[in-house]
């Protein structure tokens, strides 16, 4: 976690968070000024600790907290929003006996930095999160150190709640990393060879983690969960916009039944100039682009060479070779013409 700060309202939590401080150097400690020692590096503030927490509360990406839980959890009562953006709450008592999980246990990080403080300062860790309790699949945090992302989190509780009882849930993987869950499957758990296998089996559930588009059908009893596997190679001219460029992106991928969120990123060649459309489209896409030299590109074995794109660019293809170089895989898709200025393909990262 990049930023922590430790909050701490009593001589005893000031103590503690200067050794807190030890561990781990980047973390900021505040403290009320009226306790303020010269022989401490701190943050020591002059206004109510109310008021401080709710500036912690939206600068830090976690808050540990030296005093009481009651205390803490009405300070922070009033700025809580939702478990997608609120920091990790961590509560340790005055006597550093306990560290406890208070807020944003899995998605923000609190179960797990709850542990790291308690073996490293010798307390015992309180973790509450039924997932952890039972030790079931957090089904919010699968893939999440790989950048996987959830295509539509709404079924995301009620799924949760079918594992934590240990109801029957099937899982199909056919891209991604596969070490995702490093250890055996909780028995109420299994994983199918097949998407027909899987939708043929008795499960409540699924967990489907594919680049792939599925059906509503499917949908509305999964979590479908997107690995980065998908290159997007574009072949364009200077003044292609950034419309065209989404928009034949989106119809591509429709058309092939591949998702967006799947995408890791944009591929093209290196220009003299760059293009403003390709940029602005990345942007507003949230994907980040990757540029070859021509030389680099022109050696690629590629299936639809082109005179004119030789005769233009220097080598024979742009968005095929692009797309084969930069995930050093295979095609899906072979490059698609959108007149007259804009070629797309993609392929699947090995």
């Amino acid at each position: 976690m990049e930023k922590v700060a430790i909050l701490a309202i009593t001589k005893n939590g000031i103590i503690i968070s200067t050794r807190l401080k030890q561990i781990f150097p980047s973390w900021d400690i505040f403290a009320p000024l009226k306790f303020q020692d010269e022989k401490i590096s701190a943050n020591w503030y002059e206004e109510q600790t109310s008021r401080k927490i709710s500036e912690l509360f939206e600068v830090y990406d976690g808050l540990v907290c030296l005093f009481s839980l009651g205390a803490v959890i009405r300070l922070i009562a009033p700025y809580l929003k939702d478990k997608k953006t609120d920091p990790a709450v961590i509560v340790i008592d005055d006597k550093a006996n306990f560290v406890i999980s208070v807020l944003s246990g899995h998605l923000g990080g609190a179960n797990e930095l709850s542990d790291e403080i308690a073996h490293k300062i010798g307390s015992i860790s309180v973790v509450t999160t039924a997932a952890d309790v039972n030790r079931t699949i957090p089904v919010d945090m699968i893939g999440r150190e790989f950048g996987w992302e959830i295509e539509d989190d709404s079924n995301v509780t009620k799924i949760s709640a079918l594992m934590v009882n240990q109801e029957k849930i099937g899982i199909f993987q056919d891209v991604g990393e596969k070490n995702w869950w490093k250890s055996e499957l909780p028995e109420n758990t299994r994983a199918y060879d097949s998407l027909e296998t899987l939708l043929q089996s008795d499960s409540k559930a699924y967990l489907i983690i594919s680049d792939k588009i599925f059906d509503q059908e499917i949908l509305k009893n999964s979590i479908v969960y997107r690995p980065k596997t998908l290159v997007v190679g574009i072949g364009l001219h200077g003044d292609t916009s950034k419309e065209k460029i989404k928009e034949s992106l989106d119809f591509i991928l429709s058309k092939h039944r591949l998702a967006l969120k799947s995408v890791a990123r944009l591929v093209s060649i290196k220009k003299p100039i760059a293009v403003k459309g390709l940029i602005e489209a990345a942007k507003d896409l949230q994907l980040k682009v990757e540029y070859f030299d021509r030389d680099e590109l022109a050696n690629i074995k590629i299936p639809n060479p082109s005179q004119m794109v030789e005769a233009y660019e220097g080598t024979p293809s742009v968005s095929e070779a692009a797309a084969i170089k930069s995930s050093g895989g295979a095609l899906l898709v072979q490059k698609q013409k959108f007149p007259p200025d804009l070629t797309i393909a993609i392929a699947r990262i090995e």
